[in-house]
Order: C-alpha cells, then structure tokens, then sequence
C-alpha cells in the first residue's frame, strides 16, 4: 500500500490505538532494501493507479512461490489435493495477530492451497518496519519473497485488509485499485474507511482455479527438468 508524502504524514499522525492495529514498537526497525534483482509490488494509498512494473512484480512473486512449493511436492509426493504454503511470520512480531486472522481467512475461503506458519522451509517470510513504499510484496524470482508490513500505513489502513492483500499476491492475485471495497485486492483504492480484509467470490475462484492449474504445470516443469 503505497502512500504519498501527504498521505504518509497524516497516517504518522493518527495515532489509532494498538489494540485495534497492533503494538508499534517506539524504536520501528528500518525496511530491508531489496536486492538489486528485486521486484516489488505495494497495496496502493488512495489515488494511485498501479504501473505495469507492479503487476510483474505481482506475478514473479507467485510465481517464485508456486515454483518454490512444486518442488517441494516433487521431492515429497503427496495425494492431498490441497497444497502447503509454509511462511515464516517470526520477523513480524507486531503483526503476529493480524497475520494469524489473513491466514485464517485465507485458508477458509479457498480449497486448494492452504497457508501455515512453520519456520523451516518456508516459501516465503513477513517482515516489518518503516518503508516510504508502506507495505509491499518482494521476491528475487527465486523462490525467495518476503511480505513487507510498514508501520505508518498500517496505523491508516485496516491492518488486517492490507496483511490479507499482500498475501494475495503470494496467491497469484493481482491488484486491481478501481475496484470496491467488497473487492481485496482493490487495496487502498477505496480509502482508510475499507476494513473489508475478505476476497470476494471472483478472488477466490482465481486462487482455487490458479492452484489447480498453475501447480499442475508447475510441478510438470519440475519433473522434466
């Protein structure tokens, strides 16, 4: 969720309350800088209509983690129909209970993935801090993502909605910001007042469809090479 210079000093001024958004640290550790390689894709602030470069971002970043979970089935075969999305949510801390409620709501709304919190071969990991960009998605295309969850804008934003947005794109979501709140991925589009953090129908429907299909190919493209 990219915010504007404006938009960023209003949320640093908000001051909403730590029961209802999380517990911020007073000294908020500084946001990683990706690697040179890296792509990054943000939950956008109202006003900000996305780029072509966001929406590969979106894309290599599921698909670094289809790819990092195919591999892991080929090497393990399993007949669930379901698959395992392990992340890694301990460099998160002041996020924990907004990422439990994402995955909860995740793992209730689709059927053939299912995220879980483990620490040893997860596919990818949140973090937590300052960043100007607010909070984002980021892989180097190599089966390794982080979910990058920014302080300020989750003062602003619904912290729950902008934690299940960004895990979207770990689910091959893209962002779609004209959309209505009722709609995730439409993410700051419909401005600070949106709490929906629930996928619509049409948002399950594509995970489901695209971890059905994109697996398949996934784990086909393993097995030959």
């Amino acid at each position: 969720m990219r915010l504007s210079t404006p938009m960023l000093s209003a949320a640093l001024g908000l001051g909403l309350t730590a029961a209802a958004l999380g517990t911020v640290p007073a000294a908020a550790a500084q946001a990683p800088e990706p690697a040179s390689t890296t792509s990054v894709a943000s939950l956008a602030g109202a006003g900000y209509n996305g780029s072509g470069e966001e929406a590969k971002a979106n894309e290599a970043f599921f698909e670094a983690v289809l790819k990092s979970v195919a591999e892991k089935r080929a090497a393990n075969p399993t007949s669930a129909a379901a698959v395992t999305v392990v992340y890694n949510a301990s460099a998160a801390p002041s996020f924990a209970t907004q990422i439990a409620r994402s995955t909860s709501i995740w793992n209730s709304s689709v059927t053939n993935v299912k995220l879980q919190a483990g620490t040893s071969g997860a596919s990818f990991t949140y973090r937590e801090g300052n960043d100007s960009r607010g909070s984002y998605a980021s892989t180097d295309g190599h089966g390794r993502g982080y979910i990058f969850l920014d302080y300020a804008q989750n003062q602003q934003y619904d912290s729950t909605r902008v934690t299940a947005h960004e895990t979207g794109h770990v689910l091959g979501l893209p962002d779609h910001y004209s959309g209505p709140c009722s709609e995730l991925m439409s993410g700051g589009g419909p401005g600070t007042s949106c709490t929906n953090s629930i996928p619509n129908s049409a948002e399950r429907s594509r995970v489901n469809q695209l971890w059905a299909n994109g697996l398949a190919k996934a784990l086909a493209k393993v097995n030959q090479d």
